[in-house]
């Protein structure tokens, strides 16, 4: 990612409201051309010039063939504010047993609400269950959309990367 304004603005405003609300509705492309959406945890990084995302999932699971045959997702995070944040993302898994174990740790070490132990979820042991994948989320537009917008007209809309909806 080219570190500009516009993403140092709109990387932490996406962190807060994407940690605050915690679920994501994640949509990829099936084989056949289809949309599929489900509810995924991600965890998000701003290093100060990357904006970085993690889920922890299975690489056995449908979205792993949907993956395979179209990277990109989309996220949705939306409260009863009206406050949204979405991103526009090209999803990599990490495979290797370090990368793995990164990740695992980063979900155990994380504050809550987003930090949670990953054994719970049947087949996840431990970072090298076979059960148990790392996607990488590279984002290529997000976009932070608050509630006072609609409720009080107040509020800024920050997007980074293509603004077209």
């Amino acid at each position: 990612m080219t570190d500009n304004s516009s993403l140092a603005r709109t990387a932490p405003a996406f962190i807060e409201t994407a940690h605050r609300i915690v679920w994501a509705t994640v949509a990829t492309v099936d084989p056949t051309g289809q949309p599929r959406t489900r509810i995924l945890h991600p965890i998000w990084e701003w290093d100060g010039s990357d904006l970085t995302g993690w889920i922890a999932t299975s690489p056995e699971s449908p979205k792993a063939a949907h993956l395979a045959h179209e990277p990109r997702v989309s996220l949705t995070y939306w409260d009863p504010t009206q406050d949204v944040a979405t991103a526009d993302c090209v999803a990599i898994w990490e495979g290797d047993a370090l990368a793995r174990q990164r990740g695992w740790d980063r979900f155990v070490n994380a504050d809550e609400p987003v930090g949670y132990d990953p054994s719970i979820v049947p087949g996840w042991e431990r970072a090298d269950s076979p059960g148990f994948g790392l996607l990488k989320l590279e984002p290529r537009r997000v976009r932070v959309f608050p509630g006072t917008m609609l409720t009080a007209g107040t509020g800024e809309i920050l997007t980074w990367g293509s603004t077209s909806d």
